[in-house]
């Protein structure tokens, strides 16, 4: 997948005004990389976001690649099947995988990059033998279930840890991707500690200019990654 940059913005649906939702993807489409779609099944997570029919629809209609996050108890299931929908992107928890290593497989054999997630309270320790396998690693910053939570700076050893590895690979690098709380005066730490793609929600859905909010985030990640 080509991206307009080394630094990749994905905003996050979740709190747009979803009324008008294609609208709401349309004014962010242009300043972004991949269109964040989080699906929540109040399960695995407290809240419940889109459903299979409603997804199928933003992917089929979206301008731009879509990067599903499935925050959801069965992720070995639905994994592969968000993968077949055409999302460019499929990320699952590793909390809720009962074979990662087999999720991993059928996700990119349907055709997806395969990122792997993790909640604040899952150590990196515990997927880093995965990194080999994967496309994307999802340092949550906040706890996953709801948008607009505070920025959880202590998560930036992760990623600081996730940077270490990655840059000795040869080859493809996966990438490293923050989600919670990002906005102007947290991109640049979470871009130091290592994190090259970034979650934006309301920071961007709330902003009466959105493209000002991903011109100014793209800016000052890139000026903090050169």
């Amino acid at each position: 997948m080509t991206t307009k940059s080394n630094i990749r913005l994905c905003p996050s649906i979740l709190n747009a005004d979803h009324s008008r939702l294609m609208q709401e993807i349309a004014r962010v489409a242009p300043y972004s990389d991949l269109l964040h779609l989080d699906i929540m099944d109040d399960i695995f997570v407290p809240n419940k976001t889109f459903s299979l029919e409603e997804s199928r629809s933003i992917i089929s209609d979206s301008p731009i690649p879509v990067d599903a996050h499935l925050m959801v108890a069965d992720p070995d299931i639905q994994g592969p099947t968000y993968a077949d929908l055409g999302c460019a992107s499929v990320t699952f928890h590793y909390e809720a995988s009962a074979n990662p290593s087999q999720t991993i497989s059928l996700i990119r054999a349907a055709g997806a990059r395969v990122g792997l997630a993790i909640k604040p309270g899952t150590p990196y320790s515990a997927i880093e033998k995965f990194l080999p396998d994967i496309n994307m690693l999802l340092v949550m910053t906040v706890e996953p279930g709801f948008g607009g939570q505070a920025f959880m700076p202590e998560m930036m050893s992760k990623v600081a840890s996730a940077r270490s590895a990655i840059d000795l690979f040869t080859g493809e690098k996966p990438w490293i991707q923050v989600d919670g709380g990002i906005s102007p005066t947290t991109i640049e730490q979470a871009a130091l500690s290592g994190a090259d793609t970034f979650v934006a929600g309301s920071a961007v859905f709330k902003a009466s200019d959105a493209k000002a909010v991903l011109l100014g985030l793209r800016e000052l990640a890139s000026n903090t990654r050169a």
